[in-house]
């Protein structure tokens, strides 16, 4: 499976951006999609997952981030709104076979190359 991130750019605070991440490959319907994000000098964290049941977030981006699938096009996206100052980093997407660990990028197989998010105050 082959990732490629797009969509980042510099927005002001309160706006949105909307991320994407299209699969080649192989089709990942079945797979967990997730999404991780690492600011300057940071550890690299959990955002946002979808499976085949439901979606999950972290408690800094619940109810302004929004994940979801789009299986016929093999791609995932990250619709994020209300944006912060604090958002800014370079956002991953990741596709997790086990379906074990969502939050976990250790647990992740594949990556794409990241693509950088700035939002300014």
């Amino acid at each position: 499976v082959q990732l490629q991130a797009s969509g980042g750019g510099l927005v002001q605070a309160g706006g949105s951006l909307r991320l994407s991440c299209a699969a080649s490959g192989r089709t990942f319907s079945t797979y967990t999609s997730g999404w991780f994000r690492q600011a300057a000098g940071k550890e690299r964290e959990f955002v946002a997952a979808v499976t085949s049941i439901g979606t999950y977030y972290a408690d800094s981006v619940k109810g302004r981030f929004s994940i979801s699938k789009d299986n016929a096009k093999n791609t995932v996206y990250l619709q994020m709104n209300t944006l912060k100052p604090d958002d800014t980093a370079v956002y991953f997407c990741a596709v997790n076979r086990g379906g074990i660990g969502l939050r976990i990028a250790d647990r992740y197989d594949y990556w794409g190359q990241g693509t950088q998010v700035t939002v300014s105050s």
